[in-house]
């Protein structure tokens, strides 16, 4: 699902990633750690083929994002920073608008909206009024709905409550089965679990440890 191979990412002239070597198969849950700055965000937008590489070798989804990059796009879910969504849409308008990309039915998005506990009164909320963490379910609500191939998260639980954070977890444990990959990054110490099968420490660039590959995972808290 993604093969990097010395990938460099430039970000004007800084080099944001120096050498990222990363290889992640279908259905694997793989979260990237690392401090701020250490190039988390940047990984995840060159796997959704928003950013160029400069040298070295990247696949995603088997096609080269040194030679195309855009038709990834429509299997890819990323949730960032940003919520992407649209202010002046009510919650369900936004899900059923990304949903509408992929021809999903009402009842998907219906069942996307209740999943993620947005169903009754918040559904018909426009979104500039929801607070945090109800625009980051409805977020995830769109997600659902897109149903990708590979999803790439960028601090997940962002913003969520202990609620929250349990169906997010719940559903990307659901979309690992499925047969979906999961890349996540997160700047918090992350210790693999029953959920989180695979850590991979992410610092200048680089990756310095993997847990898949016998690697060191304690190299940054």
């Amino acid at each position: 699902m993604i093969d990097l191979r010395e990938a460099v990412v430039l970000l004007g002239q800084f080099p944001a990633l120096t050498g990222v070597t990363l290889k992640v198969s279908q259905g694997e849950i793989v979260t990237v750690r690392g401090p701020n700055g250490a190039g988390k965000s940047t990984l995840l937008r060159l796997c959704a083929g928003l950013l160029p590489i400069r040298e070295g070798f990247a696949t995603v989804l088997g096609q080269n994002l040194g030679e195309n990059r855009r038709i990834i796009r429509s299997n890819i879910g990323l949730l960032g920073h940003m919520s992407g969504l649209y202010e002046d849409l009510t919650a369900e308008e936004n899900v059923a608008f990304w949903g509408s990309m992929v021809r999903a039915t009402n009842h998907e998005v219906r069942e996307a909206i209740k999943f993620m506990g947005l169903n009754g009164r918040l559904s018909d909320v426009l979104v500039r009024q929801l607070s945090a963490g109800q625009r980051r379910r409805t977020s995830f609500a769109a997600l659902i709905v897109q149903r990708p191939s590979l999803w790439l998260l960028d601090e997940p639980h962002a913003a969520l409550d202990g609620e929250g954070r349990a169906l997010v977890d719940g559903l990307i444990e659901d979309a690992a089965k499925s047969g979906a990959t999961i890349l996540s990054v997160s700047h918090a110490p992350i210790e693999p679990d029953g959920r989180i099968r695979r850590v991979v420490t992410l610092a200048g660039g680089r990756i310095i440890g993997d847990t898949a590959n016998g690697g060191n995972s304690d190299g940054i808290s």
